[in-house]
């Protein structure tokens, strides 16, 4: 995993609809609809197939997919994840790899391998201060799991993303958004959530889901969701110019 390929958090434009864009995530997230009791979270989980970079030479270019709590609303302060990614050198070479990331902590890389077309699995549970997140190639049957504690974790949205990850300052207090390779689509399956001991997936009468599209110089748009509720594709998407 490159260092500039560390995925930042960044705050997608939340609204009361069932769509809306952000600069740098595309997928799918749920949360209390608004003016209603909020839903508090303790478990995310979702599979898909590590896509393949499409690359040019003299254009590094980063992406990643993974499932996490928190992030959504705009004044929230954190974000638990767990997911891979597939990028682009400035010498066109794809590269592939996995991460987990506690914001505003940040990125951890993991030793961990995955290729083009492994079936992933992940997972991100909280319980108080305690996070634990897993993921595992069931391609080629391997695994990580992380026990990990943190001050103050969001649990009040759930996501399933695709994502042009940042880089950021030091500090964290400047983050640019990375050109957004181009993994052509990436279908997310089984995406699931847990909330005060119900289970349900994206649709669900608990909690309100809102699809998101990236939208920046290169996109991303999710697919409807399928009839199962638990099931999106989301394709890369250049934009005109």
């Amino acid at each position: 995993m490159l260092a500039t390929a560390a995925v930042a958090f960044a705050v997608p434009v939340a609204g009361a609809s069932a769509a809306t864009s952000s600069s740098n995530w595309a997928g799918y997230a749920v949360a209390a609809a608004d003016g209603t009791a909020p839903v508090t979270y303790s478990s995310v989980s979702g599979t898909w197939v590590q896509p393949a970079a499409s690359c040019t030479a003299g254009r590094a270019a980063y992406s990643a997919f993974w499932v996490g709590l928190g992030g959504y609303s705009g004044a929230s302060p954190s974000l638990e994840q767990i997911g891979t990614e597939t990028d682009c050198t400035a010498s066109g070479r794809a590269t592939y790899g996995v991460w987990y990331e506690l914001v505003p902590a940040a990125s951890v890389p993991v030793k961990l391998k995955i290729f083009p077309g492994n079936t992933i699995s992940a997972n991100v549970t909280v319980s108080g201060q305690l996070v634990i997140v897993k993921l595992k190639n069931l391609t080629r049957k391997t695994s990580f799991t992380k026990r990990l504690f943190m001050a103050s974790p969001d649990v009040s949205s759930a996501e399933w993303i695709a994502e042009a990850p940042s880089t950021c300052t030091s500090s964290g207090d400047r983050c640019r958004t990375l050109p957004l390779a181009n993994f052509g689509t990436v279908a997310f399956t089984s995406a699931k959530a847990l909330a005060a001991g119900h289970g349900g997936v994206i649709v669900d009468a608990a909690w309100s889901a809102t699809a998101i599209e990236l939208q920046a110089s290169t996109g991303a748009v999710p697919s409807e969701l399928a009839a199962d509720g638990a099931s999106f594709s989301v394709t890369w998407a250049a934009q005109d110019s």
